[in-house]
């Protein structure tokens, strides 16, 4: 069970080494590593979110 949660969480330490540009720092200084940091996994986030599939629409019911 841990090597399954492990492989999700290496995934988007890899994504944001590879696409997001930080296994190097372009910025000095803790906050704005940070903030950079965070995002990234916002867009990561936004990126896992376009990829989710449709929910069906829920069925108003009229009351009545």
């Amino acid at each position: 069970m841990s090597l399954r949660i492990r492989k999700r969480v290496e995934e988007v330490c890899g994504w944001m080494k590879t696409v997001g540009g930080l296994r190097r720092t372009r910025y000095r200084g803790v906050a704005r590593t940070g903030l950079a940091g965070y995002l990234v996994a916002t867009a990561y986030n936004l990126v896992r979110m376009a990829n989710l599939p449709p929910q069906p629409e829920a069925t108003a019911v009229a009351s009545g």
